[in-house]
């Protein structure tokens, strides 16, 4: 029999062998249990007495050191446990719907207005992505008290500003790739620009919105030194209503915050799980064609 020649729009792809994939998925397994054990281990104390968590972390809760739900609901009561996630889910959802609607629409019109001012304005939002926060917080922090920015509502404002620049870059890449003719037929039928965005762009830029939503979502969540900079303790989210379980000169009630550290990063592992198919989707979309 005749080989069949392979056309030139064929392209191989390359083969991984039996032991290779066994080095892989060894190598998988490791991280993923590194990455998981400090979760397990919390997870495992939060159940047990604060007098045996320091002398023996690693074991799993007996007869003896079981405490129930009791770090649980001491752990509520000492920091306000509701209050300071009405404030944490508060702010979290706001500002990531903020930041979300506000830099598709910037990424869009940067994309399709080709001009230097925009060029200009896309390489700020780029290099934002690179500025440390510590290096700007505390110009941050005395502009913010003097624009009453410090308050819920402000800080979402905040968090839109740091969380622009990687948002914008994700939305742009993907931006290149929804055709132009779509929009192009919407304005003919009559679309205003607002409609063309809301009724043809944003929904292709859903993979990407998701991916922008889940990682900015737990950034916002669980970021303590900004909230504690412009907030204070006068409207604490979870992060820093924790913190307050450490005590003074070393008393730790280390039971409560195993516990409610357990309680703080459930609803974002849900939020994950929840979105998580969309953010490969996401990511490559918004790097690749960027």
């Amino acid at each position: 029999m005749a080989k069949k020649k392979k056309t030139s729009n064929e392209v191989e792809t390359p083969q991984v062998s039996k032991t290779q994939g066994i080095i892989i998925g060894v190598v998988l397994t490791i991280l993923s249990i590194l990455f998981l054990a400090p979760i397990v281990i919390v997870l495992i104390n939060s159940f047990k007495s604060k007098l045996y968590i320091s002398s023996e972390p690693f074991k799993l809760p007996t007869a003896e050191t079981f405490v129930g739900l009791t770090n649980y609901t001491d752990g509520a009561v000492k920091i306000g446990f509701f209050q300071s996630f009405g404030w944490s889910l508060f702010i979290t959802v706001f500002a990531v719907g903020v930041i979300v609607l506000f830099t598709a629409m910037t990424a869009w019109v940067i994309t399709r207005i080709k001009s230097k001012f925009t060029s200009l304005l896309y390489y700020f939002f780029v290099f934002a992505m690179i500025v440390p926060f510590q290096m700007v917080m505390f110009t941050m922090t005395f502009i913010a008290n003097r624009l009453h920015l410090d308050n819920p509502i402000g800080i979402i404002v905040i968090y839109l500003g740091f969380g622009s620049g990687l948002s914008v870059f994700m939305f742009s890449g993907f931006v290149k790739a929804v055709p132009v003719a779509m929009e192009e037929a919407a304005m003919i039928d009559g679309c205003n620009p607002i409609q063309t965005f809301f009724n043809i762009v944003f929904p292709m830029l859903k993979p990407t919105a998701i991916t922008v939503a889940i990682l900015n979502a737990m950034w916002v969540w669980n970021d303590y030194l900004l909230p504690y900079l412009i907030l204070g303790t006068e409207y604490k989210t979870i992060p820093i209503a924790i913190q307050y379980l450490r005590g003074g000169y070393g008393s730790v009630d280390m039971g409560a915050m195993m516990a409610m550290l357990v309680l703080a990063i459930v609803p974002i592992i849900i939020f994950y799980l929840t979105c998580q198919k969309y953010i490969i989707k996401g990511v490559v979309a918004g790097a690749v064609k960027g």
